[in-house]
């Protein structure tokens, strides 16, 4: 026990618990009452639909790419926020990602899987290295990730199955999370102002895009 609190246990909790969903799924219809649908998180209520979607995935494919990607950056990024630091950015980002799908994307598309908590986790690696400019390792890891939400962002422009909102939402909300609670090791009063800026401004997006989107599913019954 002490060996695994002392490692990345937030990351691997993560994995487990989606594994879990997703062999559950075979014996219950998680898909049917977990994924994310517009009309039925304004219309009938069941705002659960905006957090559930980040442990859901459409096959096996679908699943392993993301625990791959999960299983590599968790671990990093754990280890540089902290277990409640990078757990905190984890949920709430793929809940922003969720809220940005709900309001951008047509009311028939049905959307699942982390990776908009996986974009989360991007912006948050973008906002650290912005803190951190004299370590070249970090520097260099940001430009990878930097190309690979590039080349992710076009992909979803191309393959309707991806859902580009749900990404983008997800990669701005680790951005701002990661600028709010990124420990910084000055603290200045600037630095401050900045922290509360990007908490106010994931906090602003989130409200006017839910406004957003269950205003437009009231105008479509």
């Amino acid at each position: 026990m002490k060996k695994f609190f002392g490692g990345p246990f937030v990351t691997n909790s993560l994995l487990a618990i989606q594994i879990l969903v997703f062999i559950l799924g075979y014996f219950l219809p998680i898909n049917l009452f977990g994924v994310m649908n517009g009309p039925l998180i304004t219309l009938a209520h069941q705002y659960w639909r905006l957090f559930t979607p980040i442990f859901i995935h459409f096959g096996l494919t679908h699943l392993l790419f993301n625990s791959v990607v999960l299983y590599y950056m968790g671990q990093q990024l754990e280890a540089i926020y902290g277990h409640a630091r990078f757990l905190f950015i984890y949920l709430l980002s793929g809940v922003m990602g969720n809220i940005f799908s709900l309001a951008f994307n047509a009311a028939n598309i049905h959307s699942a899987g982390a990776s908009t908590a996986l974009f989360g986790m991007f912006g948050a690696f973008v906002a650290m290295a912005m803190h951190f400019k004299n370590y070249p390792m970090l520097q260099s890891m940001m430009k990878q990730y930097l190309l690979l939400i590039v080349m992710n962002l076009a992909l979803g422009l191309f393959i309707s199955s991806i859902d580009i909102f749900g990404h983008i939402g997800g990669l701005i909300g680790g951005f701002c999370l990661g600028q709010t609670i990124a420990p910084i090791q000055q603290t200045s009063a600037y630095k401050k102002a900045v922290q509360i800026l990007f908490g106010i401004l994931f906090l602003f997006l989130c409200l006017i895009c839910l406004f957003y989107g269950f205003k437009k599913y009231q105008l479509l019954v």
